[in-house]
């Protein structure tokens, strides 16, 4: 992909707007194009300053109980004097006027209330896709590790300057996952830690980076293309193992990351 296609796709790929095979393209360019990268976090920079809360005006809570309460004092009045309504173009026009205003409300509510909750959802489902997207690619041949190592005391320290967390990493070799190794990875519109396990012959990426809550949805399951996630967060870090491994050995694999 060329600098200035690419550069002019970094907005909808910042967004999330992008299909997965071009975003999967994008991030493929951004791992050897720095003038890009740079670019990319410049957006990322400004796209946090408008969202900071030093420019966002948060309606006060008391709003929704004010008109409430004015709509249903007018209501009460219009329901005294329905003898004066019938007669009276102007008291109809109100009424007309009121139920308009009630509608725009409850609509203005029912968004407040929803998008952000389908936000999020597609927040993770995004998400969901690009760790499989990931964990495909790992199994490409000489894709699977950067640190080729069963000793956690090699893999940990190779993340070191890498990024700006540690993951944690252990050796599960007694409980049948033994690691492999770990690499570093990019999903979220971020650096990650991918570190590698196997159970007999399937492969096991992990995927780490630090708890960010509302970010994607914690302790659950997902599978996608034939391959399964299992999503669990703790001691403030996120963990995402996926694999063509069945569910409930993956699932039992998790519950050992937090132990």
């Amino acid at each position: 992909m060329a600098c200035d296609d690419n550069v002019r796709l970094l907005h909808g790929y910042l967004d999330g707007e992008l299909d997965l095979v071009t975003s999967l393209e994008i991030e493929e360019h951004l791992k050897t194009c720095a003038d890009c990268t740079q670019e990319l976090r410049g957006q990322q920079t400004l796209s946090k300053a408008f969202r900071s809360s030093s420019l966002y005006e948060r309606a006060p809570k008391s709003l929704e109980a004010s008109i409430r309460a004015s709509l249903s004092a007018e209501a009460n009045k219009i329901r005294g004097n329905r003898s004066v309504l019938a007669f009276s173009p102007a008291r109809r026009a109100l009424v007309n006027w009121l139920g308009v205003a009630a509608a725009i409300v409850f609509a203005v509510l029912l968004a407040w209330r929803v998008l952000p909750t389908l936000s999020e959802r597609s927040e993770s489902n995004l998400i969901a896709q690009e760790v499989v997207a990931s964990h495909i690619r790992s199994l490409q041949p000489n894709h699977l590790t950067d640190v080729e190592s069963n000793d956690q005391h090699n893999v940990k320290p190779w993340f070191n300057g890498k990024l700006d967390f540690s993951p944690p990493v252990r050796d599960f070799s007694a409980e049948g996952f033994p690691l492999l190794g770990g690499r570093m990875d990019y999903v979220g519109r971020r650096n990650v830690a991918a570190l590698v396990y196997q159970r007999r012959k399937h492969v096991i990426n992990v995927f780490v980076w630090p708890d960010a809550p509302g970010t994607v949805e914690a302790s659950r399951e997902k599978s996608i293309q034939g391959y399964n996630m299992v999503f669990s967060g703790h001691d403030g870090m996120y963990f995402c193992a996926v694999s063509d491994l069945n569910t409930a050995e993956l699932r039992q694999f998790s519950q050992l990351l937090g132990e």
